[in-house]
């Protein structure tokens, strides 16, 4: 029997199946799922321009013109978003877990661990249950407006705006994320690290070593691919975030609170320093992770928020994969890649999440090593002067040792420890 070009969907597409719906790239048994799809419509509302397909193969935003000739007609949804890469699964009815009193109040203990003398959240303590009950009320009614945050700016390792919540928005900030967070997490990847229970620093840089030691038993000689997002925070498209959370979130109260919360404050990005904005910006970089691991097909990858490897065989496929990555993150998400992004050979170790790592050892990298070091001396100086306690410097001295224990730094650690002096006695 003789194939023709133009063919329908599958009954499984729901309202994408018939004869006007045609499979361009898939098999007919999977016309659409795993297809990057934008409905022309919502980006020219939310980013004035005119897509009207996305190809598979390059990246590239598809002219209508070659999708004619392709013998490619546009596909129609029956809901948004104006994404369809992955089937996932969608969460509705849970708006009531969120504003429930219990939720609140659990919400607002995590919120004031270790802060519960400061002066705001004494002030909130004061009259606990008659704040916890307004939040609640404001929530119900669809009045809550968030409070302005406290800006400020920090100097290390970069210059970065850093935008603090008030406590009472913190309180509703833990409330959502309590409900929607493992909601979220269970769509991440398994390879991506950042702000998840159990997946830290120190985890993702063992599980990359793993992966050096495995790209060496299958490639021998391999190349890694380091990259990261430029600015990823303050140039994240909300607009494009919205979406994608109406993809995973179906309870329209949740939505609207999110875009509450992301509206707030007139930022054109995510704000540093929010609870909310750690989770939304680790699950709008998940649409990269199912990419990478679904589409591509790539074993050895892994991401820590922003900044992400990809181990290869040889360095063309590594930068045939940057290119990949490079497209799919501005066309699909809106970001740059970072210039300083770069094809590394295996056997000179990859720069990651403050270390080199090889699959034989790892050492720390030097700007964040002096960087621990002259936080080590100025609390020295601090408890020298008398402005901090034995047990303050105590602390942090541990968290470094600790920090960098499992890497082969016992030198330097030494001669720079010698060069610290405490002077007299705890106070």
């Amino acid at each position: 029997m003789k194939r023709f070009m133009r063919r329908g969907g599958n009954y499984n597409n729901t309202s994408n199946s018939g004869p006007k719906y045609i499979n361009a790239n898939n098999r007919r048994a999977n016309t659409n799922a795993f297809r990057l799809v934008f409905i022309d419509r919502q980006l020219y509302e939310s980013q004035g321009i005119h897509i009207s397909a996305l190809d598979k193969k390059s990246l590239n935003p598809s002219l209508e013109g070659e999708n004619i000739n392709r013998g490619v007609r546009l596909v129609g949804f029956a809901r948004p978003p104006y994404l369809t890469a992955f089937v996932m699964k969608s969460y509705n009815n849970i708006w009531d877990r969120v504003i429930s009193f219990e939720n609140l109040l659990l919400a607002y203990r995590k919120a004031s661990r270790q802060k519960h003398y400061r002066l705001e959240v004494l002030r909130f303590t004061e009259n606990l249950e008659e704040n916890l009950v307004e939040i609640q009320n404001q929530l119900i009614w669809n009045e809550y407006k968030p409070s302005p945050a406290r800006r400020f700016c920090v100097f290390e390792p970069k210059k970065r705006l850093i935008s603090a919540p008030a406590f009472r928005d913190r309180v509703v900030h833990h409330a959502l994320c309590a409900v929607i967070e493992p909601l979220l997490d269970k769509r991440f990847i398994y390879d991506s690290y950042a702000c998840r229970i159990g997946k830290g620093n120190s985890k993702v840089v063992d599980r990359l070593q793993d992966f050096t030691r495995r790209a060496g038993r299958c490639y021998g000689d391999f190349y890694a691919f380091k990259g990261d997002i430029k600015s990823f925070f303050p140039s994240t498209n909300l607009q494009i975030l919205k979406l994608f959370i109406k993809r995973t979130i179906a309870d329209h109260g949740v939505i609207d609170l999110v875009n509450t919360i992301l509206d707030a404050g007139g930022f054109v990005g995510l704000p540093i320093g929010a609870l909310t904005s750690q989770l939304l910006a680790n699950y709008a970089l998940d649409w990269l992770d199912h990419y990478v691991k679904e589409i591509l097909k790539i074993k050895f990858y892994i991401r820590y928020m922003d900044d992400f490897v990809v181990l290869t065989k040889t360095a063309r496929e590594a930068r045939e994969i940057s290119g990949l990555l490079e497209n799919f993150i501005e066309s699909v998400l809106g970001l740059t890649m970072n210039p300083k992004s770069k094809v590394i050979k295996g056997k000179c170790g990859i720069p990651f999440c403050g270390f080199r790592i090889w699959p034989t050892h790892k050492t720390p990298l030097k700007p964040a090593f002096k960087r621990s070091i002259r936080r080590l001396r100025k609390l020295a100086f601090l408890h020298n002067s008398g402005q901090i306690t034995l047990k303050r410097f105590r602390e942090s001295l541990m968290s470094f040792l600790g920090h960098y224990k499992h890497c082969n730094a016992r030198r330097s650690i030494n001669s720079a420890l010698n060069k610290i002096t405490l002077i007299g006695g705890d106070k």
